[in-house]
């Protein structure tokens, strides 16, 4: 029996050593990471391509975060509902950012804490008319569609016809029609002569017969389309989960520019893309993902564009007024710590 103790002893104490061991790694391993909840407000289209890899693909999951999506029908309900804090990320125009920041937002809007803290695209902005319209000159007359006259989208229009000859009010007149998709509806219904679309838009109006008259990066140069915008108090309360949406942001460019994830990529397009067909969407494959006007592959905010969008908005924007420099509409902070 002695025999049988001192050999079941060592036994015995090394298991108990072990098992309280195993506890205290237990209790010193960090928690598991509780997801955070982002509500995130966008335009309808396929430019949220980044963003529907980063929820199938798990990416933002990864980085502790739940991201839901809430489509907008224009950019006032987009830019109050984010004033508000009915939203904490807009993946909207900068300008709208600088609009709402300057006072020259919709009537009321106290739009001073927001700033733009990511970069996304150039807009991928089309002039598109309905298939009877085949140059610029031929919209003499004709009434045109827009967001709002506020927007910086409106502005690109503008400039456009200027610098074809015409001005507005004297030589063709405006609409408000709301966001891309409603306006993208009203085209294809001919209710006015054209408008500016985002691809994909332009590609689907264009299978059902429109024009792409003007594309509006090679009219204007550099030109900074859609941002994510926040308020800058609850980002610098959250500033993990805004760092955290920056690098999932990024990581699902890298997804999607990785020609092996092509199929998936297109399949993913017509799951979220209402009446696309394939070849509408390897034609925005093309368009969206190409190595120079594509996405910005690094999510970064292209400052030659923004200075273009602040250029325009002290040309057109209502009352005017003498803004600030770039830098004071995007705070770089968080995207340097995604790196």
């Amino acid at each position: 029996m002695r025999i049988l103790q001192r050999i079941l002893h060592p036994i015995v104490g090394l298991a108990l050593a072990s098992s309280l061991l195993a506890c205290s790694t237990s209790s010193m391993a960090p928690a598991p990471l509780v997801k955070q909840e982002l509500k995130v407000i966008i335009f309808p289209g396929g430019f949220n391509w980044p963003i529907w890899v980063g929820q199938e693909q798990g990416l933002f999951a990864q980085q502790g975060l739940e991201v839901k999506t809430v489509n907008t029908p224009n950019s006032t309900f987009q830019l109050t509902g984010l004033i508000k804090g009915d939203f904490d990320i807009a993946m909207t125009a900068l300008d709208n950012i600088i609009a709402y920041r300057e006072g020259q937002g919709a009537p009321g809007a106290d739009g001073s804490d927001l700033v733009a803290v990511m970069g996304a695209d150039n807009g991928f902005l089309r002039l598109t008319s309905t298939g009877d319209v085949k140059s610029v000159a031929e919209l003499k007359g004709r009434q045109l569609s827009v967001d709002s006259l506020t927007t910086g989208y409106a502005f690109v229009l503008l400039e456009i016809m200027a610098r074809n000859g015409m001005q507005i009010n004297r030589d063709y007149t405006t609409v408000s029609a709301g966001g891309v998709l409603q306006r993208f509806n009203d085209l294809v219904q001919k209710k006015h002569a054209a408008t500016m679309l985002i691809a994909p838009f332009d590609v689907m109006a264009k299978a059902q017969g429109a024009n792409v008259l003007v594309d509006a990066s090679q009219a204007l140069g550099n030109y900074q389309g859609l941002v994510a915008g926040v308020r800058r108090q609850w980002a610098a309360q959250n500033p993990r989960a805004v760092t955290a949406y920056i690098k999932a942001y990024q990581q699902s460019l890298q997804w999607l520019y990785d020609p092996a994830n092509k199929p998936a990529a297109l399949a993913l397009f017509m799951k979220n893309v209402p009446n696309s067909s394939l070849q509408s969407a390897e034609t925005s494959y093309a368009i969206l993902l190409d190595a120079s006007h594509g996405f910005d592959k690094t999510a970064r905010i292209n400052l030659e564009g923004a200075k273009t969008v602040v250029a325009l908005r002290e040309k057109y924007g209502q009352p005017a007024k003498k803004l600030q420099a770039v830098d004071a509409y995007y705070d770089g902070r968080y995207f340097e710590a995604a790196r």
